[in-house]
């Protein structure tokens, strides 16, 4: 009798089980900033290596600028044809590029400014006079390359091929120089260097190119926070 009234307080059900508690998925791995960077500077060299056989190209120099505030400029790539330097400034930014040749800085999809890169690349430019000062009459082209992430709403004379000041994708790169070599060997008799000319430039450059990493992390660090004021 005791078993029967007990069995009256005892469920013949077994208790509901937990359902196991959910794991939180691993979070997608974002492609890190430096890995952005490499992929980047990858396809520019790919890009410069179609140049014409006459062409040599170095890539991140670095070299002493007195006027810059860390003291020295810090050069993506140096393209040296018979008809002139190319200093090319890589920028990897992601939405709409606004901007003009005399504004001091640009913006990024009207969410932040960057700095002028036709000045940042004037700069450069003005770093490598004073290493080639032997090849005064020199011809400079200032490029700035963007990756196809981004939209240009800038002035439109920087992408007609008689500037000599440029603004391009990256997949457009060796075409607009091809471009810009055409138009200038077209307006001149006899290439305006030698090959051993272009060789002579290209030791000097290479020369003057700081490899100390100390230095160049001193630099990047006093550029970083420059580019945050």
């Amino acid at each position: 009798m005791l078993k029967k009234l007990l069995s009256w307080f005892t469920s013949d059900k077994a208790p509901a089980k937990k359902p196991p508690a959910k794991t939180a998925s691993p979070p997608k791995r974002k492609i890190e900033s430096t890995r952005i960077g490499e992929l980047g500077e990858y396809k520019i060299n790919i890009q410069l290596d179609q140049l014409p056989k006459e062409c040599k190209y170095l890539s991140d120099i670095m070299v002493k600028n007195s006027k810059s505030r860390s003291g020295y400029s810090q050069i993506d790539h140096v393209v040296i044809s018979p008809y002139g330097l190319f200093v090319i400034e890589t920028k990897n930014y992601n939405g709409e590029i606004k901007g003009g040749r005399s504004d001091r800085n640009w913006r990024v999809s009207n969410r932040f400014n960057m700095y002028n890169p036709l000045m940042q690349n004037y700069g450069h430019i003005k770093a490598l006079e004073n290493v080639l000062r032997v090849f005064p009459a020199l011809t400079y082209i200032s490029i700035v390359s963007f990756t196809m992430r981004c939209r240009f709403s800038i002035d439109p004379e920087l992408r007609k091929i008689a500037s000599d000041e440029l603004i391009v994708y990256d997949t457009e790169l060796s075409e607009f120089i091809n471009r810009k070599i055409s138009r200038i060997r077209a307006m001149s008799d006899k290439p305006l260097l030698t090959e051993p000319e272009i060789n002579q430039i290209y030791d000097a450059v290479q020369s003057a190119n700081i490899t100390d990493a100390a230095l160049r992390a001193e630099h990047n660090q006093k550029a970083k926070l420059q580019s945050s004021k």
